[in-house]
């Protein structure tokens, strides 16, 4: 695994650990509706996380960018859907989301080179 994705990785669960050991009722709620939201459904669980890259590049939220593109590559994605995924983020979202495809572009070479 990539240095840039372990990094990630390992902050995102430390904090994630703190944050619910905490146990506030409303974040254990949110963490649960959470993960809920992404569980197999009428779609399936490669979709939710497309769609939700696309909203969190939209909203130019880089560690949501960063946990869905882990997931969607978990789930199969490949880099050609993976730029139509980009394209259709740019497209709703505008040239401000530029900045953020670089980096998710950038993490995303970091996923397949750190797991080839």
């Amino acid at each position: 695994m990539s240095k840039l994705v372990e990094e990630f990785n390992e902050y995102r669960t430390r904090m994630n650990e703190v944050i619910l050991s905490k146990d506030n009722l409303v974040m254990k709620r949110l963490w649960n509706l959470d993960t809920n939201t992404y569980e197999e459904g009428a779609l399936d669980k490669k979709t939710k996380e497309m769609l939700g890259l696309v909203a969190s590049m939209v909203l130019r939220c880089d560690d949501c960018i960063k946990y869905h593109l882990g997931k969607s590559y978990e789930l199969g994605v490949n880099t050609q859907e993976m730029y139509e995924i980009f394209a259709v983020a740019n497209i709703v979202g505008g040239t401000i989301v530029v900045p953020h495809t670089r980096r998710a572009a950038e993490y995303w070479e970091e996923l397949q080179a750190g797991n080839s």
